[in-house]
């Protein structure tokens, strides 16, 4: 193989400062074949209002750091990672498996999240208030401030583990919070090793804490301890629905679903946008929340693009995720695998038309196009996060953007013209989140904005975005 597997070995829980480990002990394994990446303690409710009482000093004394010493803890957390890529690409590819070439980018991402992430820390601040604006303010003057809310819940899903973890863990920081960190139960290897990073880094006891185990056991002292002031959520439309009923007036942030589409107008770039089709589509078997689910095609330029994006679909390379020359491997379990299976063999039986892929092997499925499918068929209108995409054919562009907007999701969409009148009107008319122009909707650079509409969630990601979301503004005016 190209890269060796992991060692396999145990991963406590780091609660204040100290590593914990429980009676209940779950092997976690390599969705591909089943083979054992390590061990790990499941926490139970009393695990977790223990992390919130560490968490509650930590914050504390994360409030105490100077932006300064906030962003040179986060840059050193920075060059730890860097340090240590191989081991958490490893980490990565084991317990997802995803091909070890995405999970090396997926490191390469988080470092890219822990710079925005102490750069937010540097330029966090307030405005001058001009309060003799008004014929009351005269004589007065006015600042304000932003300050921590306290103790972040981060409950984070399982298709990128260390740089989604990041994604809420290093704007925290940032703004001076502390965090109680609950990774997915499938995935927290790379989380629990994150935790000795963090550590290593010098963050104050209590900053950083992170419990594993299942959700339905872990999740609900988290989110309804009142000493957690936040709780910021990525994972399932039903799960953040139940988070935004118990929160209450406490501040949220929801990444939930999506069935993301791009739209090809017939003077798209077909050289350049075929083969981010395919990588948006099939990039970690479909698992990802900006996953290219729909294409909508404009017709003079179908029969083109449907053999040609076949054809290089079919020329994937299927197999072991540590195999370096992999580019497609299993999906998170095999019920999932199962799942999608179901999802596309129902497709078919209304009429759906398989062009390529669908079969099955364990939990590995091979990438499907389909076409003639019907809006309200699960592939289409629901979220698959599995390899599978559906084309469709469409006369004029206000009929892709109908289609698109008649989603329930609204997280990102993709755009492809080069008149760039039409491309910034239809941008404003689509209801999402986000508007990639001549790209496909699974593009992201991890310092820009990042969140949807609809049941695609609320709230912003990206840590100068996300660092206002976890800092509340103070106004402070005084009278000359």
């Amino acid at each position: 193989m190209g890269a060796t597997l992991i060692e396999k070995k145990d991963y406590p829980m780091l609660i204040g400062g100290e590593w914990v480990r429980t009676p209940s002990l779950r092997t976690i394994t390599l969705p591909y074949d089943g083979t054992p990446m390590g061990e790990v303690y499941e926490a139970d409710a009393a695990t977790a209002e223990r992390a919130v009482t560490a968490a509650q000093a930590g914050a504390a004394a994360v409030a105490k750091l100077t932006q300064y010493e906030r962003a040179e803890l986060l840059e050193r957390m920075r060059h730890l990672l860097e340090r240590d890529a191989a081991e958490f690409a490893g980490l990565v590819c084991g317990e997802t498996g995803k091909p070890i070439r995405e999970a090396r980018m997926e490191v390469e991402r988080s470092l890219q999240t822990l710079i925005a992430s102490a750069d937010a820390a540097r330029h966090l601040r307030g405005e001058v208030i001009p309060m003799e604006a008004a014929p009351i303010g005269k004589g007065r003057w006015a600042m304000t401030v932003r300050e921590p809310l306290g103790v972040i819940g981060a409950i984070t899903p399982f298709n990128f583990p260390l740089n989604l973890g990041l994604h809420k863990i290093g704007p925290a920081l940032a703004a001076g919070n502390s965090v109680v960190h609950k990774p997915s139960g499938n995935t927290p290897l790379s989380a629990l090793r994150l935790a000795r990073l963090i550590q290593e880094a010098g963050a104050p006891p209590g900053a950083y804490n992170v419990v594993t185990g299942p959700g339905g056991r872990v999740g609900p002292p988290l989110i309804n301890d009142p000493r957690v002031a936040m709780i910021t959520f990525t994972g399932s439309v039903p799960v953040g629905e139940q988070i935004r009923t118990q929160i209450g007036l406490r501040r949220v942030t929801l990444e939930l679903g999506s069935n993301s589409s791009v739209i090809l107008e017939p003077d798209c770039d077909l050289d350049l946008l075929i083969p981010r089709c395919v990588t948006g589509s099939f990039s970690h078997s479909g698992q990802v929340c900006i996953s290219v689910q729909n294409i909508y095609v404009q017709e003079a330029i179908q029969k083109e693009f449907i053999e040609r994006f076949v054809a290089a679909t079919r020329k994937l390379k299927i197999g072991h995720p540590f195999e370096e020359s992999t580019e497609v491997s299993s999906l998170i379990t095999l019920g999932e695998a199962e799942r999608v299976e179901q999802w596309i063999a129902r497709a078919c039986a209304r009429g759906a038309r398989l062009l390529t892929g669908g079969k099955r092997t364990n939990a590995t499925i091979e990438p499907a196009i389909l076409t003639d499918v019907a809006p309200d068929l699960e592939v289409c209108c629901k979220e698959a996060f599995g390899p599978l995409v559906a084309i469709h054919r469409y006369e004029k562009l206000e009929e892709a953007v109908r289609a698109v907007n008649a989603s329930e999701y609204g997280l990102q969409a993709g755009l492809c013209t080069r008149d760039i009148g039409r491309a910034f009107a239809a941008a404003r008319q689509l209801h999402v989140g986000g508007v990639i122009v001549n790209d496909v909707p699974a593009y992201r650079a991890d310092h820009m904005p990042y969140g949807g509409v609809k049941n695609s969630g609320m709230g912003r990601e990206g840590p100068q975005f996300a660092v206002e979301e976890m800092t509340e503004m103070k106004l402070i005016c005084w009278r000359g």
